[in-house]
């Protein structure tokens, strides 16, 4: 399979966005910080903390969700032209094991982008395994015109 390449690639965007951890919105609920950017690829972490466990002991699957859902859609920015957005019309998720403690680390990647949409998959990693697989679609929105 043949590389994608990407006629944009934001590196201001990264600079903003690698390493810091937002104040506010799902992102920030779960403390998902974004360490490391490339072209069509992102990976970020997120700290299993005692308020993501269920009563159970495992961290509950829609965290997991949650942030496959945010690297699905966070990787495209660096690569969309300016002022466009991203949204997530679907994904599918495989929750593959139990996570009880350490770090989530997902790795997304952009499969397919025409101007209008693209394909991501993303891989999540905790304790040196594969925890959960997932593949989804994201819109592209064109900035509106005055008009």
């Amino acid at each position: 399979m043949q590389a994608l390449t990407f006629e944009h690639f934001d590196q201001d965007w990264v600079a903003r966005v690698a390493g810091a951890r937002a104040k506010r919105g799902i992102d920030g609920f779960l403390g998902i910080v974004v360490t490391d950017v490339s072209p069509g690829r992102l990976v970020a972490e997120m700290e299993v903390t005692e308020a993501l466990l269920t009563h159970i002991g495992n961290m509950h699957g829609g965290c997991l969700s949650a942030l496959c859902d945010h690297v699905l859609g966070t990787v495209m920015y660096p690569v969309m032209p300016p002022k466009h957005w991203a949204a997530t019309t679907e994904f599918k998720i495989n929750l593959l094991a139990p996570v009880t403690k350490g770090v989530c680390r997902a790795s997304a990647e952009i499969i397919a982008m025409t101007r209008r949409m693209a394909v991501v998959r993303i891989d999540v990693e905790n304790e040196g395994r594969l925890v959960a697989a997932a593949q989804g679609t994201c819109t592209i929105v064109a900035p509106r015109t005055e008009g």
